[in-house]
Parts: C-alpha cells; structure tokens; sequence
C-alpha cells in the first residue's frame, strides 16, 4: 500500500492511498466468507460453497462493492498511523479509482489536531485571592447546624422572611382554572424561592387565614409561559427557634464537649471549602494563563459540530421552533445573534483547550494509571446512584469510556501545568498545590496505564 498526505491547512489533511489488488486477498476471503453464510447453494454444505459460484450467483460488482467497503477503514487507520496522524472525527472518504484487478485508491479528508508550540510551564505564573475567613463564615455554618435541631412553633404575627407556613394555591389564566396548580395544605419556608415566582414577596406582612393575589408566569404544564392570577391563602405560621450555641449543644450535635471545640472544627471546615474553590480558581486560571500565551489553529469541522450539538440542545425542549426559542431568549434579555455569537466564541474555548492539554500532554507523557480512572467511576456512580460496575458497563455499551480516559488525561495534565508553575496568592504568598493538585509517582501512573488503557479499548497516549 501506498500513501501521500496533503496538508489542506494546520488543522486538516488529504490522505491519497493506493493498494494493489494482490494485498486485498484478506478482503476478498472474508467478504466470500461471509456470502457463503447467506447464499445456500445446491450441492454444497453451508458455508461451503466455491468462491466462484457464490461471485456468479451475486455478480463481480457486489462483490467488489463489498470488499472495498471492508477495506477501506482498515486501509484508512493504517495510513493513519503510517503518517503520524491524530485524528479528529471521522473522515470524508471517495473513492477515486477502482480497477478490478489491478488497484484501489481512494483519498480521506479528516481534520487532525495541530502542532502547537508550547511555553516554559516553570515559567508560568497563577494568581489568585488569598484566603480569608471571618467570625461571620463560621457563625453562619453553625446557624445552619442549629437549624437542623431547631423546633416550629406556632405564631401568632404577620408572616416574616424565615417562617414556616401552611398554604393553599389556587390559580387561573384569562379566568380559566389551573388544575395543576391547586393544592391545600402546602408547607414552605418562606424566603426559600423554591416554588413560584412572586410567592415569598405575597406572603410577607400576611397573617394566618389572610389571602392575596399576585400575577406570575407559570413554569411548566398545559400554561408554560403564560401569565397567571395566583391565590394563597395562608393557614398556620411558625417560625423555628434555633438551640442556644452552648456546650449542650455542641455535645448532641458533634462528638465534641464544648462549643469552642465545635467552633474550631466548623473553622476548619470553612477553611478547607475556601482552600477547594482557590483550588478551582487556580486550575481555571491557569488554562487562562496557558491559553493567553499559546496560539492553537482550530479545525472548523470540529468547531461546528459543538456549536450544531449545544444549539440542538437549546431548542429540543421547544420541540425545535425557533419562534419560540426567538421569544424566550427575549425573556432572557438577550437574542438569536447574541446566543450564537456566545456558543461560538464557548465552543472554539472549549476546543482549543482540549487540543491545548492533549498537546501538554503528549509533552509531558501523561499516563492514565487505573487507579485515576476507578476514582472517576466511582465519582460518577456516586452522582447516579450506580454502582462502579455497572456504571462502567452502560459506559463501554454506549462507547464512552475512551472519552473518559480522554477527560481524566486532561484533568492530570491540568494539575502537572500547576505543579510546574508558580501560585500566589493576592498577599504574595506561594499557595501550597499539593494537596489538590499532587501527582501520582511517575513509576506507578507508567506501570498501570497499559492496563487503563486496555480496559477503555484506547490507546494510552491518546
């Protein structure tokens, strides 16, 4: 076989492949194999029966039509490989020349990811807000530990923000009853915003058996969208009375005897919350850093295929009318331009720091180790309520464990990027990483990987 590659641009190349005849005799075997399963001719055992007859039976054409379309995907990766290449997405193949006999040649356009330049990453620079915690960080995470033990007792007083109380909904639109939206009995946190729009401010300065009407846009059911006269009419109040912060409390609340030992503990907790968001603002700005610095060519294809997916998902919901989806996004103060203008400029983001790490990457050797991929299904199987196993087994049926692996490989090179790189934060201080973004021993991440990649089906440089 025979290969050429044309470069169309730095994100896109033309492969131009010929192969002689002679080297599609495995082709040729596997495709009259598989006819003589499907053809039962008389005299012959199935499966048995003579290339020859089965070629007379179904004709050269068919037969040819059917080896080139088992070899080309085999003939593509392996000019593919011959080339060096890293594909993104799959090719737009023709087929240019077919002479029975003698050759096949065809050519395949595919966008590949781009030789990009990389800075000094032990001289990259992150900044980020020192951390800080006050009285008022901890008291509010012991107010909200208090709350769990607090009691509701009844009031008789206008409702306040705060306030537990029983309620009935009832709503109409031009005058026509919302079945969907009447309920009794209803119980809600007043302030909590957790049901409709224009219902904690209506309730404030009510008292018990009271009733008001506001106006709102109902969310969801047969009105979705449409202006609403709601009706609540209030049946209990209560507010809840919070346990004294006192050593008593500290005792049925913690495994700690005293309030202050309570307090330094919730201290610490607050302190570690703060310690994971810098984390997360120093890996963010250090993909700002690195992308301020690097130019990455960008394969359009692949651009548009993110920008087509994330619009399909705006509107799927509006079952794809754009009047509606026009008309919502006027709701939101904003329009159709503006929308695609954004998902644009989102997407070419988000492809050019894939392709930007997957380069980090390969410069740095990144391994995936199965230790990194097990932590992520576990992660994963946490949020669904799975487990591992059988999260790992919807994965590999829908074929989305190499993007995965692909997902964790980043993630790793993201923490090597910091790990280089010099943290401070806005007091001066150098930021201690290790504890989020430590990496794995080299010799242990090398020794696993192989395995890691077996399982995902994937290439572990990839």
């Amino acid at each position: 076989m025979k290969s050429t590659v044309e470069n169309l641009s730095p994100t896109r190349v033309r492969l131009s492949v010929e192969v002689p005849f002679d080297e599609l005799k495995g082709e040729f075997d596997r495709t009259f194999k598989e006819l003589a399963k499907q053809i039962r001719l008389p005299g012959f055992r199935p499966g048995k029966a003579p290339a020859r007859l089965l070629e007379a039976r179904v004709g050269r054409a068919a037969v040819l039509e059917q080896v080139v379309n088992e070899a080309l995907p085999s003939r593509y990766s392996e000019a593919v490989s011959a080339a060096d290449l890293k594909p993104l997405g799959q090719p737009d193949i023709e087929v240019t020349k077919l002479e029975d006999g003698e050759q096949l040649a065809f050519t395949a356009e595919v966008d590949i990811r781009p030789e990009i330049a990389l800075p000094d990453l032990a001289a990259l620079t992150i900044t980020v807000d020192a951390i800080e915690i006050d009285d008022a960080d901890v008291e509010k995470e012991l107010d909200s530990l208090r709350a769990r033990f607090g009691t509701l007792t009844s009031v008789e007083r206008p409702i306040a923000e705060g306030d537990f109380v029983s309620i009935d909904l009832s709503a109409t639109v031009d005058g026509e009853d919302v079945p969907d939206a009447k309920t009794e009995g209803l119980s809600h946190e007043v302030g909590s915003g957790q049901l409709i729009d224009g219902l904690d401010e209506a309730l404030v300065g009510l008292s018990a058996g009271e009733t008001k009407t506001f106006t709102t846009k109902l969310v969801a059911g047969e009105f979705a969208d449409k202006d609403a006269e709601v009706t609540v009419t209030v049946g209990s109040v209560k507010e809840r009375e919070l346990p004294d912060a006192d050593d008593e409390f500290a005792q049925l609340a913690s495994e700690f005897d005293t309030i202050d030992e309570l307090k330094a503990n919730l201290t610490e907790q607050v302190e570690r919350f703060k310690r994971i968001q810098q984390a997360e603002k120093i890996r963010d700005n250090a993909l700002e850093a690195l992308l301020e610095q690097v130019e990455v060519p960008l394969p359009e294809n692949v651009v548009q295929a993110q920008v087509d997916d994330i619009v399909h998902n705006a509107i799927h919901d509006l079952e794809h009318d754009e009047d509606k989806f026009a008309e919502l996004l006027k709701e939101q103060g904003s329009s159709r331009e503006e929308f695609d203008a954004d998902t644009r400029s989102n997407a070419e983001k988000a492809v050019k720091t894939q392709l930007l790490m997957d380069a980090v990457a390969d410069d740095l050797a990144i391994q995936v180790g199965q230790n990194d991929i097990m932590e992520r299904l576990v992660l994963m199987s946490r949020q669904y309520g799975i487990e591992p196993q059988q999260l790992m087994g919807i994965l590999q049926q829908n074929n989305q464990l190499p993007a995965i692996f692909a997902d964790v490989r980043r993630g790793l090179t993201v923490a090597a990027v910091v790990e280089a790189a010099t943290v401070t934060d806005s007091a001066g201080n150098v930021v201690d990483t290790s504890e989020f973004f430590g990496s794995a021993q080299p010799e242990t991440a090398a020794a696993d990987a192989d395995v890691a990649a077996e399982a995902l089906g994937a290439d572990a440089d990839e």
